[in-house]
């Protein structure tokens, strides 16, 4: 089969590989709508994961099962299926223990494009398929349901680390498809007020329909002195970060108030160290809480994501700016996220 990978640090391009082998617990499955992400330009350009070769990419998509092992019970050759970006080994001891995304090791429920081959082939191979994925309700377009793999959860998660509450006042930093979702995420939870941290008027622009209230920059100045300004020196209940360096958690914790919460889904692909500032941390004892998780996956958390957008609770379509058709459009799609030019919030290949 035909796939587009990671060939080395820095380079990308087609190889041929096996079709994937099925287990008895898993599935095979082929693209129908597959979406980029800014993890894989961190993983190929900057190689936060370390070397890889010869890896095929993505972790974005949805599709139908062509192959499923002998002990699935609940889906069957033809299935349009939602696919997440984390496929957890649901009878892992991390996942008895309420930590499924790592099941196997720190991270390793992130299987697609971490340590086996991803979603960018003709087919790719889906573990504990009955754990895993999860029926394509009918009104959900395919370029939409890619947006359920990881765009939608990862935000979501945000606002979960965060432990946004009804009438908080929310700092999300980073606009971009995550951020968007931890703005509409926020929202749902009940947040009163979302400042938004972003310059891209296309991002602002989504932002404000999923629910931010206000707007700062960060080409405008310190972002906790823009917060604090805003907030007449109150500063934010809580904050998503969504976007930045190892440098962001900075101002959050400058701008967060005590017994805040700050909720981290960015994945940071480079730097060593995080940056905590001593007196604003309350010299160690302000009870501002730091919490960075990797989404969780599974087919329960796609059947509900679903769920909200098939009921029209929630509207994913606006964080697709770039629609291409055809397999062979997946390069030109992950070049976009790489060079995000101004008008790109998310491109999709529809397959």
């Amino acid at each position: 089969m035909k796939g587009f990978a990671m060939l080395k640090i820095g380079q990308t391009g087609w190889i041929e590989k096996n079709r994937p082998v099925c287990g008895p617990m898993d599935a095979i499955v082929r693209p129908l709508a597959l979406a980029p992400c800014t993890s894989d330009v961190h993983t190929v350009w900057e190689g936060a994961l370390g070397p890889k070769e010869n890896l095929i990419l993505g972790h974005e998509g949805c599709g139908e099962i062509v192959e499923v092992g002998s002990l699935v019970k609940d889906f069957k050759p033809g299935d349009k299926v939602l696919v997440p970006a984390i496929t957890p080994d649901w009878n892992s001891v991390e996942a008895q223990a309420g930590y499924s995304m790592h099941s196997g090791g720190m991270l390793c429920g992130w299987k697609f494009s971490n340590f086996k081959d991803g979603v960018f082939g003709e087919y790719f191979h889906v573990n504990d398929a009955d754990g895993n994925l999860a029926l394509l309700p009918e009104n959900i377009q395919p370029a939409e349901a890619c947006m359920l793999s990881d765009m939608v959860p990862t935000g979501f998660h945000g606002a979960e680390l965060a432990d946004v509450q009804f009438g908080d006042t929310v700092l999300v930093i980073g606009i971009g498809p995550v951020g968007l979702m931890s703005v509409a995420g926020a929202n749902l939870h009940g947040a009163s007020e979302i400042i938004a941290v972003g310059t891209r008027q296309v991002c602002r622009d989504a932002a404000k329909y999923y629910g931010a209230t206000q707007f700062i920059g960060y080409k405008d100045g310190s972002i906790d002195e823009q917060v604090m300004d805003l907030t007449g020196g109150k500063g934010v209940d809580k904050v998503i970060i969504a976007g930045g360096t190892v440098d962001t958690f900075e101002p959050a914790v400058k701008c967060v108030k005590a017994g805040g919460r700050i909720g981290n889904v960015n994945y940071l692909g480079s730097g060593e160290y995080i940056k905590i500032p001593r007196v604003e941390w309350g010299v160690g004892m302000g009870h501002k809480t730091i919490a960075g998780g990797l989404m969780p996956g599974g087919r329960l958390r796609m059947e509900k994501l679903g769920s909200l957008v098939a009921c029209g609770k929630l509207d994913v379509s606006r964080l697709i700016t770039h629609r291409f058709t055809g397999f062979e459009h997946v390069e030109d799609a992950l070049m976009l996220m790489k060079d995000k030019p101004a008008d790109l919030i998310k491109p999709v290949v529809v397959i």
